[in-house]
């Protein structure tokens, strides 16, 4: 064999190399909370999965490991994503308290709408302004919000006098002060534990949006629902869809764009709404098993949110002392919700 023979076959060996890296598959791990058949990991974690495995021509793929089944707690999971235990993680951002004080303004009783669709779009534009500092360990791919928060209990709640002395589970430090100010006692757990509270009686009730009820059985253990007339729903809860850095920068550049093709706002739409067609089933399975849903009227509410009013300047006290301008955030968040609650 000559020497150009042997460049030849040293130049093909090469090529042959670069086209088996270029080709070789990423599997990403990601770790969710969740039951597999809830709204969120059925309705737009797997459609997500499938969107990238298929922009990649298959380079990249994402098996989801859903109910903590990768080990430890709801309220790991963003340092999960962070320290590189997951790929990937969706969680809800009240699960660590005080961590994300300029996100959670979105918490705030009231102030957003009936629409997590519209919600989410005004929560990512709002923390692409104002809070990606609170995000900097890792990639963020997206956040949003669930539909409007109501209350499920074992009693009618007909108005603020029958919600006093209730056992009632809030997800977050917000939503728990809110229910403090209401006059009910918070008791607060990550919603997997909810199941097992109602059914024990250490809850008398639960905040939840319609779509997570199902698949925690919450329309079987309670057979009141309460929601609320007018346009904005009592408290909606934020996630957070977040990835490694070290699990992203080590693509390729071709398979970043993929990850980011399906990254930010129009995602965060996606998710929230998917939370509002898991709103729709959730009411409808309520419904057909003979519970009775109280809606509570506009002076009703009135009386609700002047009750609540206070949970907001609360906040706004509370991040001043640690110099976050929260009444410039709060203004920021409310003027989002106007802009996509058109």
């Amino acid at each position: 064999m000559t020497a150009w023979t042997f460049k030849l076959a040293g130049i093909a060996l090469a090529a042959a190399a670069s086209v088996n890296a270029f080709a070789q598959d990423v599997t990403l791990r990601l770790h969710q909370f969740l039951p597999q058949q809830a709204t969120i990991p059925a309705k737009a974690i797997a459609p997500w999965i499938k969107k990238i495995e298929t922009e990649s021509n298959g380079r990249i793929k994402i098996q989801m490991f859903s109910s903590m089944q990768m080990g430890g707690t709801p309220p790991q999971l963003f340092d999960q994503a962070k320290d590189g235990v997951a790929d990937i993680t969706w969680t809800v951002l009240g699960y660590t308290p005080g961590r994300f004080m300029k996100t959670e303004v979105f918490e705030l009783p009231f102030l957003t709408g009936l629409s997590s669709e519209a919600s989410s779009k005004a929560l990512h534009e709002y923390v692409a302004k104002n809070a990606m500092d609170e995000f900097s360990s890792v990639k963020l791919l997206a956040v949003h919000t669930h539909g409007p928060g109501l209350l499920h209990t074992k009693q009618p709640v007909t108005g603020l006098e029958s919600l006093r002395g209730m056992k009632v589970r809030g997800g977050t430090r917000i939503v728990n002060n809110m229910l403090v100010k209401l006059g009910a006692t918070p008791v607060g757990m990550p919603v997997p534990a909810v199941t097992d509270a109602l059914t024990k009686g250490v809850l008398d009730g639960t905040t939840i949006p319609w779509e997570v009820g199902p698949s925690l059985k919450v329309h079987e253990l309670v057979k009141n629902h309460t929601t609320f007339a007018g346009g904005n729903g009592l408290y909606v809860t934020t996630f957070a869809l977040s990835m490694n850095k070290a699990a992203y920068d080590k693509l390729p550049a071709d398979l970043k764009k993929v990850i980011d093709h399906n990254s930010g706002i129009d995602t965060a739409a996606a998710f929230g709404k998917a939370m509002d067609e898991g709103d729709k089933v959730g009411r409808e399975i309520a419904l057909k098993s003979g519970n009775k849903v109280t809606e509570l009227d506009v002076v009703e509410v009135q009386r609700w949110r002047r009750t609540a009013s206070t949970v907001e300047s609360d906040w706004v006290n509370e991040v001043k002392g640690k110099g976050i301008d929260g009444a410039r955030l709060l203004a920021d968040a409310k003027a989002s919700m106007a802009k996509y609650s058109k």
